[in-house]
């Protein structure tokens, strides 16, 4: 079982609106950063999500939630699951997009370029269920619909949960670190310049 609320987000949305947590004892169990979770305070973030209770899930305890209230140093942890649900392994199959819904894709592809340029082509098509030609075409604005295409959210367009936009959004930036080290040139070094000192000091002498 995981030790995190299943839909964060909604759930942090909740939290916030209906309890007097700190916003580390709710980024912490959302998984958050304390930042993010000050934001949906704010309203900057999460904005159009629809808090989800995690005491009516079983994800939490009402008495836990009151407990942690008067202890800011406290820290929410998943309460026990009531069932116990077996492990079904799920085969892989093509992500089916409803033909009504087709038409919006270029709109959630020019989102997804615009606001999470962490993204492979490879994560966008697994995510949208598109194309790499499709996506190039977008992001060139050479697509034949580029005047009408406006960036949309593809969890509004319903196009993909929050889950797995959270997922693959995630699993982009702890990517990212490794991408970055080889770009700056903080990688290891080639042969030529790791040697390079050998030789010059060996001509010097």
């Amino acid at each position: 079982m995981s030790d995190k609320p299943l839909m964060p987000k909604a759930t942090a949305v909740w939290l916030v609106d209906n309890t007097s947590l700190t916003f580390e004892q709710i980024a912490e169990f959302c998984g958050m950063h304390p930042l993010e979770v000050k934001g949906i305070a704010d309203e900057d973030v999460a904005k159009g999500i629809k808090g989800i209770d995690p005491v009516a899930s079983g994800q939490l305890t009402r008495e836990q939630i009151e407990e942690a209230e008067g202890k800011p140093d406290m820290r929410l942890k998943m309460a026990p699951a009531k069932y116990k649900m077996p492990h079904v392994k799920q085969k892989k199959t093509p992500r089916y997009t409803p033909v009504s819904k087709r038409q919006d894709k270029p709109d959630a592809i020019y989102w997804l370029l615009r606001n999470h340029a962490e993204l492979t082509d490879a994560d966008l098509m697994k995510l949208i269920g598109t194309t790499k030609a499709t996506i190039a075409k977008i992001r060139d604005r050479g697509h034949w619909n580029s005047q009408n295409i406006k960036a949309v959210d593809p969890v509004t367009l319903g196009l993909c949960s929050q889950i797995e936009l959270d997922f693959v959004v995630s699993r982009a930036a702890a990517r990212k670190p490794r991408v970055s080290r080889k770009a700056d040139g903080t990688g290891m070094k080639s042969v030529e310049e790791t040697t390079g000192a050998d030789s010059q000091n060996e001509n010097d002498a």
